[in-house]
């Protein structure tokens, strides 16, 4: 509340206190009567500006008391713009304003109450008294008038500030020790979260609204089984869930209101033991950073919290369920201690491999956008560390599919009826939510009604506006009956008995479910988290196969030899048979795409890729051993041989004239076994033979030659 909204006082009420000790002080001279006084008034809450009226009183009073010091009314300037400010605070803007008009030699007297009002902090006393002893202030209080110029009066006044803050710091100290014993005996509740509400003696109860507690626990029963607040958030926008919340403060207190869910407020929900049962205090710890006004919270570890009573208060769940709810949030936060939640990547298992060698976890990342592979991310961290080889996340995630399935299949009827109860649970619930929600929207409907019928008609002031209430209540109830219409749509009919059959057959071959298309990535995900705790990866370096720990929850282990795809040829066991094969084939005149048919027919596999061998690759291989291409093999011409290009280089024509002379029998030659290209042989007689034909073509002006050339 500002000075603003609170009428001061003109003068101290009768029989009040009257302040006559500094009446007639020497130390008020002409000087100070030239400037004005700077009347000072504060009081440190809005609770103290409505209640403690007398207090405030006594600090207008205070004009009255510089007009019999010798001030004229209209030289009196009183600021009271820190009504409902603590005085531990130095950014007030009436002590500012108080600092400026001494500061620019405005002030000739500064009065309050006391030096409390003025400030709490002897760093701001220090700093008013020493302005105010440059510009020959004086300072005054109920006791007196003080000089800061004058040696006895500012050993008074310093010890007034250090008593002023040393009350602040005793008033502090008495209110935690009050807090601290009232929270020691489980009794010290400020706000109560959703779903409770708090008697008026003091006491904890669950909320009465039956609503409101079914929400509650639906909320704590649907993030056991999505395992992640923001689906948890998803699923109860798409099911349009509200929650009851009661206003803790103004003038609708304890009043109920429905709202949207919000994210902050699931994730306090989670993080709050006293749904568990449990009185804690001291959970948060504010931290102040530089550069910002207002400081941070921070949530401490639950061996900091300064009280924990458990089985203290009605509970909602279970504190085991508790303990797992903050374990999985601690898991979900994508860091080196948790595994991340379930996202949509390809890869199977992202947070959840670890480096056997280094034992740091394995980041997943995604070549090219689709392929998945599991990489070490030491290096990053320890940039003299070799980084730890890394592992395809195909062939590790089908390790662990061929593991889980096996281990699923006995079970697989037993979790096919389990997840048929779940649904049908998870149904009643929302079923049940909707007819809570249409109850309420009718009694709403009918309590307007009641109210519209029993004003008097001719009071149309008030009929109007209850008119209007029951009219929004009847829209409010149209608008839920039409949603609870479309839940039951999206819901659908319950299975037959001839479709849960089918069901259950289905169940008999689980591996069709979890490669069927409708199964997500997330829902594979978070079956593999439900049994695998991690895995373990042991690769060397250069090495093609990996040894695979897969730790299941209860503490099972199971190892496996992994074989993987080779990086290069020379990682590869059979590379010399591979490249002896291709220089059989070669050497019978296949070409490259012939030598991949017949690679593959032998069994063969390429490295670093998928599928069989191709006719690019081969020509890989081919550059291996030295083969290279067909056409640049020295061994390929014989005596007298020319290729196309290099003899019709030598003749001074185009290539492909000199291929039509071969084509019409001008010249003789063969083709190559493989590609096919022609290689034509002319000794030298021949080529001065193919010299004049050109010239006798290039002078004939039919462009043909005499007669019909015959090769040499």
């Amino acid at each position: 509340m500002s000075a603003i909204d609170m009428p001061a006082p003109t003068a101290c009420p009768a029989g009040g206190p009257t302040i006559t000790s500094g009446l007639g002080s020497p130390k008020i001279h002409d000087r100070h009567r030239d400037r004005l006084a700077i009347v000072y008034i504060r009081q440190s809450t809005n609770h103290q500006v409505l209640e403690h009226r007398e207090s405030l009183a006594r600090q207008y009073a205070l004009r009255d008391y510089a007009e019999q010091l010798g001030w004229p009314a209209e030289r009196i300037l009183v600021i009271d713009e820190d009504l409902g400010r603590s005085g531990a605070n130095s950014q007030r803007s009436g002590f500012q304003r108080l600092l400026a008009e001494v500061g620019m030699a405005h002030g000739g007297l500064v009065l309050a109450l006391e030096a409390s009002r003025l400030c709490r902090s002897n760093k701001d006393w220090a700093h008013l008294t020493e302005t105010c002893g440059f510009w020959d202030t004086l300072l005054g209080d109920q006791d007196g008038i003080y000089d800061p110029n004058d040696i006895n009066d500012r050993m008074l006044l310093g010890l007034k500030g250090t008593m002023s803050e040393l009350e602040l710091g005793l008033m502090r100290n008495r209110l935690d020790r009050g807090r601290q014993n009232k929270a020691a005996r489980g009794e010290m509740f400020q706000k109560v979260p959703i779903g409770y509400v708090k008697r008026p003696h003091g006491q904890v109860a669950l909320d009465p609204d039956e609503q409101v507690r079914a929400v509650v626990q639906l909320i704590f029963s649907k993030y056991t089984e999505l395992g992640s607040v923001h689906q948890l958030f998803r699923y109860l926008i798409a099911q349009k869930v509200q929650m009851g919340i009661r206003a803790q403060e103004g003038p609708n207190r304890g009043q109920l209101q429905w709202r949207p869910p919000r994210l902050p407020t699931l994730f306090q929900m989670l993080r709050n033991p006293m749904y568990a049962g449990a009185y804690a205090y001291g959970r948060f710890r504010r931290q102040r950073s530089p550069g910002k006004a207002n400081p941070a919270v921070k949530l401490l570890p639950m061996e900091q919290w300064k009280v924990l009573l458990r089985d203290r208060l009605p509970a909602y769940i279970t504190w085991e369920q508790y303990l797992a709810n903050r374990e999985r949030a601690r898991q979900n936060r994508t860091c080196p201690e948790g595994h991340g939640a379930a996202r949509g990547g390809s890869a199977l298992l992202p947070g959840l491999v670890h480096c056997a060698s280094c034992g740091w976890r394995m980041s997943t990342q995604y070549q090219h956008g689709r392929n998945g592979y599991y990489t070490c991310t030491r290096f990053r961290h320890e940039p003299d560390v070799p980084a730890c080889p890394g592992i395809s996340a195909a062939l590790l995630d089908q390790l662990v599919e061929e593991q889980l399935l096996r281990a699923l299949e006995p079970a697989a009827l037993e979790l096919s009826r389990q997840a048929f109860a779940d649904v049908e649970r998870e149904q009643t619930r929302l079923r049940q939510h909707w007819r809570q929600r249409l109850e309420r929207a009718a009694y709403d409907a009918e309590r307007a009604r009641r109210q519209y019928q029993a004003v008097e008609p001719e009071n149309r002031l008030v009929a109007r506006t209850l008119e209007q209430q029951w009219e929004e209540a009847l829209r409010q109830q149209r608008q839920i009956q039409e949603d609870h219409d479309r839940f039951l749509t999206s819901q659908g009919a319950r299975p037959s008995a001839e479709q849960y059959r089918q069901i259950e057959g289905l169940a008999r071959h689980l591996p069709d479910v979890w490669h069927a298309p409708q199964t997500t990535p997330q829902e594979k995900k978070e079956i593999v988290r439900c049994l695998v705790e991690r895995v373990k990866v042991t690769r060397g370096r250069g090495q093609i196969q990996a040894d695979v720990a897969i730790h299941w929850h209860g503490g099972n282990v199971t190892h496996h030899v992994l074989h993987l795809r080779a990086q290069g040829y020379d990682d590869m066991p059979d590379r010399q048979r591979l490249l002896d094969r291709v220089v059989h084939w070669r050497g019978r005149g296949c070409t490259a795409e012939a030598i991949a048919v017949h690679l593959n027919d032998e069994g063969f596999k390429p490295s670093r890729r998928r599928g069989g061998f191709t006719g690019e690759i081969v020509q890989e291989l081919l550059h291996l051993c030295g083969l290279g291409a067909e056409s640049n093999d020295p061994g390929l011409l014989r005596r007298h041989e020319w290729r196309l290009c290099d003899l019709a280089r030598e003749l001074g024509i185009d290539r492909k004239r000199l291929h039509a002379w071969v084509q019409r029998g001008w010249a003789s030659g063969r083709q190559t076994p493989i590609h096919k290209r022609w290689l034509v042989r002319a000794d030298p007689r021949e080529v001065r033979r193919l010299k004049r034909l050109a010239a006798d073509i290039d002078a004939s002006p039919s462009g043909r030659p005499a007669s019909k050339p015959k090769p040499g």
